[in-house]
């Protein structure tokens, strides 16, 4: 039998190993990565969710909105900046505030008040690319929680799905899935209630936490 050259077996072992903690580190983050979201380092401290009255807790009481059971989740302060109403245009107007909170991440929740309102498609696109951009550039990283709108067909998914693709921004798709027609979860045709809200939070959550824990791995932070 010939005998194979310690150096060598030590070598492909090495390669072995490196392979496999590769594998666990992939199975471990889900298979997912966040290489392509830009401030992935982010030095700024607040998470802050932008949006409308899905955003603000229309339909539950104080403290049962998404933003407050992400915080519960994360175990992380969360500020809540959800304005019902609000259409996208009318979300840049409010960015100004957004930024004083110098934010390490912005969850933008919006769209909603655009579809009801008939506001064209490229008019939403070019506003919620406006925010993405002016939140990259104070130094977030950003989220864009995508839902299902339109009468017959999907008309805004790919429109968060190309703007978080153009931009480096987190796509969290369908956030909504199954819960506004579930008559347990609403309160009504197009808010949540308590049970809703918790829901949401909850996926949002599942979502983050893997990316904040890589984040906090590139920037040596503890918490994630």
């Amino acid at each position: 039998m010939k005998r194979v050259p310690i150096a060598a077996v030590t070598k492909n072992f090495s390669i072995l190993a490196k392979y496999i903690l590769l594998l666990l580190f992939s199975v471990s983050c889900g298979g997912e990565r966040f290489d392509h979201v830009r401030n992935l380092t982010s030095p700024n401290e607040v998470i802050v969710c932008l949006g409308d009255s899905l955003t603000e807790g229309v339909g539950a009481d104080s403290g049962q909105d998404y933003p407050s059971v992400l915080s519960s989740e994360l175990a992380f302060p969360v500020v809540n900046h959800g304005r019902r109403g609000d259409t996208t245009a009318q979300a840049l107007t409010r960015l100004p505030e957004i930024l004083e909170a110098n934010p390490r991440l912005v969850v933008v929740f919006l769209g909603g008040n655009d579809f009801l309102r008939q506001v064209p498609r490229s008019e939403t696109k070019k506003n919620l690319a406006e925010l993405v951009r002016r939140l990259q550039a104070h130094g977030a990283m950003v989220v864009i929680a995508g839902m299902r709108l339109g009468i017959f067909t999907d008309e805004f998914s790919p429109i968060y799905e190309a703007t978080a693709t153009q931009l480096g921004a987190y796509y969290i798709p369908q956030v909504m899935q199954g819960i506004l027609n579930e008559p347990r979860l609403k309160s009504d045709q197009i808010h949540p209630n308590a049970a809703g809200y918790r829901l949401l939070g909850q996926r949002i959550a599942e979502k983050l936490k893997p990316l904040l824990r890589e984040a906090d791995r590139l920037t040596g932070r503890h918490g994630f």
